[in-house]
């Protein structure tokens, strides 16, 4: 034989040896997938949907503001601030000096005043005196009828002139009080217009208050939510920063708006929450109890916007269901999709699995499941 044919004929033994190794490895494979005892690729925990009693919720969101504001204001005006008592942030009680306002021209005008009512006096005193001396001559006939009027007129002008002095005094003296500035009820500053050595006009605002330190969030809702929402109802409110603060309903606006067909609800918060005024917040209002088929949040895989849920048959493969979810509480979560009560759902770990997977079932999961909260 040349070297020519044995070499054609070395890889002819050899093409025909790899075609056997082939089909006996494809044949091997196919015995072994199909097969009885198929090869599991993953051991899984199942639990089955629980019904348990939870409180509805409507979810809301909306600023959280002040119970009532209160503009603080001087009620006289032309006078420059002298001295400034507190800032924003700062606590204050009813009556507590904020402001000082200079009096100097205020004290000046009611040291003239209090002249101008002396002077009243002494000229009221001395017109009684006239009528009293008067009213004798009078008896005995000196005086005319006319006469004696007069001195009556002018002992009753005399007393309306003391008494306008008396007014004026008492203005001038209700200015003087009017230049301290005081807190109207108890609160918090939550902002300061007033700049030292400004002159006020009347009713100029100077601080704003959070009146008494209350503050509450004023979600809206749509008709169909207020069905469901009533006074007193506690609500769940989720801050900015993750908090969570409780409130309660104290009341439901009467009239939706026109621009936006919806109702606010203005819900209570506790003095010492986190909250700040002018904070946007989203929350849950809660009303009575109702049945709610529930799952481990673990065993809900959410993918492409959706979530999901992975069955295990009484064979042991998978298959992925598309679900509804509903209310949260603790480490369960509501499903809205109809389930049956013994159906096998993967407790955890459903994002790495294929459909139509096989897997293998670790028992006691239902022990597992039933110590959740």
């Amino acid at each position: 034989m040349n070297r020519k044919s044995l070499m054609a004929a070395i890889v002819a033994i050899v093409a025909a040896v790899a075609g056997v190794g082939i089909w006996r490895g494809a044949h091997g494979r196919a015995d072994v997938t199909s097969g009885g005892d198929a090869t599991r690729a993953l051991t899984v925990e199942i639990v089955a949907p629980e019904l348990r009693t939870w409180p509805g919720t409507e979810q809301a969101s909306g600023p959280v503001t002040a119970w009532q504001e209160v503009i603080v204001s001087p009620e006289t005006g032309g006078l420059r601030i002298a001295d400034l008592q507190v800032d924003v942030g700062a606590r204050v009680k009813r009556g507590q000096l904020l402001a000082s306002l200079a009096d100097d021209s205020l004290r000046t005008d009611l040291h003239k005043q209090e002249a101008l009512l002396a002077q009243a006096n002494a000229s009221l005193e001395q017109a009684v005196s006239n009528l009293r001396r008067a009213q004798m001559v009078g008896d005995s006939g000196g005086l005319s009828p006319q006469q004696l009027e007069e001195y009556r007129i002018n002992e009753a002008t005399a007393r309306a002139s003391m008494r306008s002095a008396k007014a004026d005094v008492d203005s001038v003296q209700l200015k003087l009080r009017q230049s301290r500035v005081v807190a109207p009820d108890d609160g918090i500053v939550s902002s300061k217009s007033a700049v030292l050595g400004n002159v006020v006009s009347a009713g100029a605002e100077m601080f704003r208050l959070i009146r008494q330190g209350r503050l509450e969030w004023r979600p809206e809702v749509d008709a169909r939510q207020l069905n469901a929402i009533h006074v007193g109802q506690l609500a769940d409110v989720m801050l900015p920063s993750g908090q969570h603060v409780q409130g309660r309903i104290r009341e439901i606006g009467p009239a939706l708006s026109t621009d936006t067909g919806r109702a606010t609800i203005y819900v209570s918060l506790p003095a010492d929450s986190a909250a700040r005024q002018g904070m946007f917040a989203n929350g849950a209002i809660e009303y009575e109890s109702r049945a709610a088929t529930t799952l481990p949040q673990s065993a809900v895989v959410p993918r492409d916007g959706r979530s999901y849920v992975y069955m295990v048959d009484a064979n042991g493969r998978v298959s992925s269901r598309a679900v509804d979810t509903g209310r949260r509480s603790g480490d369960r979560i509501e499903i809205l999709t109809a389930m049956d009560k013994g159906a096998r759902v993967v407790a955890s770990g459903g994002a790495f699995l294929s459909e139509d997977a096989i897997v293998d079932v670790v028992p006691a999961t239902r022990d597992k499941a039933r110590s959740a909260p």
